[in-house]
């Protein structure tokens, strides 16, 4: 699994940030699930490109996906997407 230090979490775009949690296989409400205190609004807005979440935020979050996918995949979708 690729560490978020691998990518600067701050440039994934909202298309990423999108097909990062499909590709993992999550909605936004199993987000809202595992993540404490993040709300289905905020996963939808940071898709969205009309709000940033906090870079510990972040990294909770790509770390989620992370876990369910394989380098290669979370490479190509942050890098091209």
């Amino acid at each position: 699994m690729a560490g978020a230090d691998a990518h600067d979490l701050a440039d994934v775009s909202p298309t990423a940030w999108r097909l990062l949690r499909v590709a993992a296989d999550f909605s936004q409400r199993d987000v809202e699930r595992e993540v404490p205190d993040l709300q289905q609004a905020h996963v939808s807005m940071l898709e969205g490109g009309n709000r940033g979440l906090s870079a510990d935020r972040r990294r909770e979050l790509f770390a989620l996906y992370a876990a369910e996918l394989d380098d290669e995949q979370v490479a190509v979708l942050v890098e091209h997407f």
